[in-house]
């Protein structure tokens, strides 16, 4: 027997229709998913864009680790490679010790000074009264040879009337001044005067005539080698002169007299010992009877007894004859056995001058060192 199944009009679990029951609730299977974006589709054509990329996440902040200093890189100066690069790196050294100073000064007169030391610090310049006129004068001075300055600015006043000494250590320009006074050498800048003119200004004949004021003595008598003792002292008459063979005779007899040589008159200059040759070129010094006499380092080569008997015959000779008598020196006993009057140069200036005996009490250290000859002070080996 068929059994036919009932129609049932409501929601297939025999509830009747028309008697609505609130929805069940899904189970947890059957949660609604998260709905999805649409993606996006690129017209036909264009390239789709690329994908953002998350940011990487920031890493949480962690204590710093002290950073470890690098070493630095010891700076090694190479050594000069020649002798020459070695004397600049030196020239250099001494150069960056200098003071500041606004004189533009030359650099060997540096190189006389010690470093970080003012190479004028003790030239005061002081100028003490001679009592008399000056037969020479320096005006402002300068003379170099090549680079280096021998006279930077030499102001001095040589008196008339006295004997004066130009004091000052080895290589200080104590020779270029006797050179500057009878016009063998001209200044680079200042004037120099004999009597009152200036000798850079004169024409060939006026500095000619202006020699003949002139005696000079140079340090190794200077002597004719080809010609006899008399002939040598004859010689500055028979050019100078018009002098007589008779009155000649009569002049260089009574000179060689009176420097101790009235009997050598015949002998050669290599027949004569040093002294005999520096009293043979002081008597043809004084032959023309000149106005002022130059003695160019008379003492040198010379003992200790012949240099004192030498001072005493320029002493003679002064009190008899008159006249400016300059002794270029360094030899302090010299300078107490003769001078009247003293200056000091050094560094191409005069450091003080005046009357000898206010010279040996000055009380500049320099002046003091060098005339008494002692190794403490201003005045060292540079």
């Amino acid at each position: 027997m068929a059994f036919l199944r009932r129609r049932d009009s409501g929601n297939g679990e025999g509830q009747a229709p028309g008697s609505a029951q609130p929805p069940a609730e899904p189970t947890p299977s059957e949660q609604p998913t998260e709905v999805q974006q649409p993606t996006y589709e690129p017209p036909q054509g264009e390239q789709p864009p690329p994908p953002e990329t998350p940011a990487p996440a920031e890493p949480e902040p962690s204590e710093p680790e002290p950073a470890t200093p690098e070493p630095q890189a010891a700076v090694v100066s190479e050594p000069p490679q020649s002798e020459a690069q070695r004397q600049e790196a030196a020239e250099q050294t001494h150069r960056d010790a200098r003071p500041q100073t606004q004189e533009d000064i030359p650099d060997n007169i540096w190189d006389q000074t010690r470093h970080g030391e003012e190479p004028y610090k003790w030239h005061s310049g002081t100028k003490r009264p001679h009592g008399s006129t000056d037969a020479i004068e320096f005006i402002d001075v300068k003379k170099s040879f090549g680079r280096n300055t021998i006279l930077n600015g030499l102001n001095l006043g040589i008196p008339d009337d006295q004997i004066s000494m130009v004091l000052g250590p080895s290589g200080t320009g104590k020779s270029v001044c006797i050179k500057h006074m009878v016009g063998l050498l001209y200044p680079d800048e200042g004037d120099v005067l004999v009597h009152g003119e200036s000798v850079p200004n004169m024409q060939d004949d006026e500095l000619f005539e202006m020699r003949k004021k002139f005696g000079v003595l140079f340090q190794d008598g200077a002597l004719f080698g080809s010609m006899n003792l008399f002939d040598n002292v004859a010689f500055p008459l028979r050019q100078h002169t018009d002098k007589s063979e008779e009155e000649i005779n009569e002049i260089c007899s009574r000179r060689l007299r009176e420097v101790g040589l009235s009997g050598a008159g015949d002998k050669m200059p290599n027949e004569l010992s040093g002294g005999m040759r520096k009293r043979a070129g002081f008597a043809r010094a004084l032959v023309l009877d000149p106005e002022i006499v130059l003695f160019d380092e008379p003492d040198s080569g010379l003992d200790p007894v012949r240099t004192a008997l030498l001072c005493e015959l320029i002493k003679e000779i002064h009190a008899e004859n008159g006249g400016a008598y300059v002794v270029i020196t360094h030899d302090i006993m010299s300078a107490r056995r003769v001078a009247d009057y003293i200056a000091v140069l050094w560094k191409g200036r005069i450091v003080e001058s005046g009357p000898a005996s206010e010279l040996f009490n000055s009380p500049n250290q320099f002046v003091r060192q060098f005339l008494s000859g002692e190794a403490q002070g201003p005045l060292g080996m540079e």
